[in-house]
């Protein structure tokens, strides 16, 4: 089977710049979200990223829309019907997830592939609610997808070698670099990021210094291009949060326990650059 036709579910941070570099590559992308509100404001984050790229050289103004007319825009997922990959850049809820494959299962063809674009829940348990778990796999981009080069690629328990090697290529088609990793609770990338995060965050948390001086010691002692809690607000507190209660639950040690701050952040709905503030505070995007 040649993958030619994909849907990406979700149309924000992650699914966009996925949507990007697919259509990038050639192929023809539906984007996918709950209202036209959402998919054409991702359809405009795709257009000022390749505008960009455009100013700098990088793309023709021909590229550019050649690109943007492989993307087609869609708030129905019934209009999935055939396509050979999808990809799922929805919120990190199981549940979430769980009702979208679930519902892929039903439409989807037959062979078709299902991806998670997940960043720590378990392949397995969301290849359990569909029939094809053979075809269920893990495929962790990392942001800005356009510019990071890594996809973790994540096997369930009866993901099949054929499936593994499928998306793989499918990675090396998108100029990204598959690393294959086991269905271990955040992975690989995660379970060591994320927990250095929450760390930090115990640090502001106990007065131990303040968030640009604990950045400062991981860029200029560390050699980090981004400090760690300047990080956690682009990636959102609310995900960090959620990536350390998959490792709490999943491995049951006190040290994956998150850090009372970062749990009273996201009840105020201080989730970082998304919202205006975390452990900066942000205008104009800056």
């Amino acid at each position: 089977m040649n993958i030619e036709k994909v849907v990406v579910i979700g149309a924000g941070q992650m699914g966009t710049g996925i949507a990007q570099v697919m259509a990038q590559s050639g192929l023809h992308v539906i984007l996918n979200d709950l209202s036209d509100e959402h998919v054409q404001k991702g359809l405009g984050v795709i257009y000022n990223q390749l505008q960009r790229d455009v100013k700098k050289g990088r793309k023709t103004e021909e590229e550019k829309q050649e690109i943007l007319e492989r993307i087609q825009l869609s708030s129905n997922l019934s209009e999935a019907t055939d396509v050979q990959f999808v990809i799922e850049a929805a919120t990190e809820k199981l549940e979430v997830k769980k009702q979208i494959f679930k519902y892929l299962d039903e439409i989807v063809p037959n062979g078709a592939i299902l991806a998670s674009n997940t960043s720590s829940i378990s392949i397995t348990e969301i290849a359990a609610v569909t029939k094809r778990p053979e075809l269920v796999i893990g495929m962790h981009f990392f942001n800005p997808v356009p510019v990071m080069k890594l996809v973790e690629i994540i096997r369930g328990l009866a993901t099949s070698d054929k499936t593994y090697e499928m998306i793989k290529s499918l990675t090396r088609t998108i100029e990204k670099e598959p690393v294959g990793v086991k269905d271990f609770p955040g992975f690989a990338a995660n379970r060591i990021l994320v927990p250095m995060i929450n760390e930090a965050i115990f640090c502001i948390y106990e007065g131990v210094s303040t968030s640009e001086e604990i950045d400062n010691v991981m860029k200029l002692g560390m050699n980090h291009p981004m400090g760690p809690l300047q990080l956690a607000d682009f990636i959102g507190l609310d995900t960090v949060l959620s990536i350390m209660e998959v490792l709490h639950d999943g491995y049951g040690d006190p040290k994956y326990r998150p850090c009372p701050l970062l749990q009273q952040y996201v009840k105020a709905g201080w989730l970082g650059k998304k919202t205006g503030r975390g452990f900066y505070i942000y205008e104009g995007g800056k």
